[in-house]
């Protein structure tokens, strides 16, 4: 079984932190069907973008987001 992964980035407030500077443009890149499909793409808007410091992608694997307020069952209970 495959778990979706997020591939999504923009520029920081700092290279040190991960603030996004305009976290209402971020550029999502894609929903991939495994990771090594999202770090594929991920490695080339990383790429694209060497140039400047500021830019930073990220995965997100989707199985690990949950709802606001609704507690992490990971101990196989529901």
């Amino acid at each position: 079984m495959s778990k979706l992964h997020l591939v999504f980035g923009g520029e920081l407030v700092s290279p040190q932190k991960t603030v996004f500077k305009d976290p209402a443009n971020l550029h999502v890149v894609g929903i991939f069907p495994d990771y090594e499909t999202a770090h594929r793409a991920w490695k080339a808007e990383a790429q694209r973008t060497v140039d400047n410091a500021h830019m930073r992608y990220f995965i997100a694997a989707l199985d690990r987001l949950r709802e606001d307020g609704t507690p992490d069952r990971r101990d196989g209970q529901s």
